[in-house]
């Protein structure tokens, strides 16, 4: 695979020509068709096959995938577009392989809200090894409030053979955020028992693989308490075959003070669940000033702290599915920034008439335009910087990745991984 950044005046038309690959298919896998024109710094994927199959008269998916040997859901992973189709048509050009850059094999997992858009969600799950269906709440007695529609997200998973997690969030039943819940938990045996209770009848009832529990601002003198609710939690679940993960604000050392990080004992909270969620993003977040969301050498610092106390082939690496818009100039309890997609966010500069400029330090792209007079600054994520990200995670040895979220589409990143992760020889 190759990643080419687009200069000023180039095309679809002219990098395909170039790298001589199908247009359709630079346009398909880079979701270009809405951009009046390519941006210049855009990052574009350019996919090379390697072996290809022309559909014969007769031919199957089940037939193709063995002649050549390799799996279903591999020939979906190459072409995602056959989603849509109900048939192959004679005379349809398949990639079988492309030539790729293939890392160690990783796991892939990624958070969606249960109202995902249902065409979104079946095309990311062709890359995914877990779905993180986002989220039950719970009361002060311990008794779960699920989220609206699971079943949905529960069965297109395992339809997919992707195993669906269920997570847990203090969230009240108006689907709010309260840390008061947290500490209703873990300061009552009682309650902790209860909740233990419903969630394992929860996931055997429901086909979950396991809960991740995604509790963040832990007060400091619930640290320990909290530890031992994520122990009692696996030591229930892992009875019964199930797993049990955690997700975890990003620390750079043991003794960091603020309140998203004291209540967080990375060296306990890895020995008490089977896996970490490392939340290695919102550095630059909604009333932040502007800069990268997870610019890379912060997200290196979080790693190379948290393999120092837990082992790394526990570790999940958090990647943003998201980019920020602030308007400038920046002030900060004023200025508000709006979140977009990463495909979203070079539409606004074509249709503005940016330039994407890159970070080195960050490894991250950002851009600035002007809209009614006020100027605004743009940081995102491309292939580039997703790329430095899996590679990181890879050198360091870790489990797998993890994409918050899976709400909005960027399918170059995808067809990005399968390369990297997912290639069969």
């Amino acid at each position: 695979m190759i990643i080419h950044v687009a200069a000023a005046g180039e095309t679809a038309a002219s990098i395909a020509e170039q790298y001589e690959v199908s247009e359709e298919r630079l346009i398909y896998d880079n979701q270009l068709a809405e951009q009046n024109s390519l941006v210049t710094g855009q990052a574009i994927l350019v996919l090379n096959p390697e072996t290809t199959h022309v559909v014969q008269a007769g031919d199957t998916l089940a037939s193709i995938a063995e002649q050549y040997g390799i799996s279903q859901n591999q020939l979906y992973r190459n072409n995602p577009y056959l989603l849509q189709q109900a048939v192959i048509q004679p005379g349809e050009t398949l990639v079988i392989r492309f030539d790729d850059e293939l890392l160690d094999n990783m796991q892939v997992m990624g958070y969606a809200y249960t109202f995902i858009e249902t065409a979104l969600l079946r095309e990311q799950l062709l890359y995914l090894s877990e779905l993180m269906v986002f989220s039950y709440g719970f009361t002060v007695e311990g008794e779960l409030i699920p989220p609206p529609n699971e079943d949905v997200l529960i069965n297109q998973a395992l339809e997919f053979g992707v195993e669906p997690i269920l997570v847990l969030t203090p969230l009240t039943d108006q689907g709010n955020f309260n840390s008061n819940l947290i500490s209703a938990v873990l300061s009552n045996d009682a309650v902790q028992q209860t909740l233990i209770d419903n969630l394992l009848e929860t996931v055997e009832t429901k086909q979950y693989g396991g809960v991740d529990v995604d509790f963040e601002y832990i007060p400091a003198d619930n640290r320990d308490n909290y530890t031992a609710f994520v122990g009692k939690l696996r030591t229930a679940m892992n009875a019964q075959g199930f797993q049990v993960s955690v997700a975890l604000a990003p620390k750079i050392a043991a003794d960091q003070e603020g309140l998203l990080y004291e209540g967080m004992d990375y060296a306990n909270l890895g020995k008490n669940a089977d896996f970490v969620f490392l939340m290695t993003y919102e550095w630059g977040y909604t009333y932040g000033p502007p800069m990268a969301v997870a610019p890379l050498n912060q997200v290196e610092r979080v790693l190379d702290y948290a393999i120092t106390e837990i082992t790394p082939d526990q570790i999940y690496l958090g990647i943003p599915n998201y980019g920020y818009d602030w308007p400038l100039p920046y002030q900060r309890g004023v200025t508000k920034a709006t979140t977009i997609g990463n495909v979203e966010a070079v539409q606004i500069a074509a249709q503005y008439g940016a330039v994407i400029e890159w970070d080195d330090t960050a490894k991250s792209p950002f851009f600035y335009y002007w809209k009614d007079e006020i100027q605004h600054e743009v940081w995102f994520e491309d292939v580039r910087s997703i790329r430095e990200k899996v590679r990181l995670a890879s050198s360091r040895g870790c489990y797998g990745i993890g994409y918050w979220n899976l709400m909005r589409p960027f399918r170059a990143n995808w067809l990005l991984i399968n390369g990297l992760l997912f290639a069969e020889a």
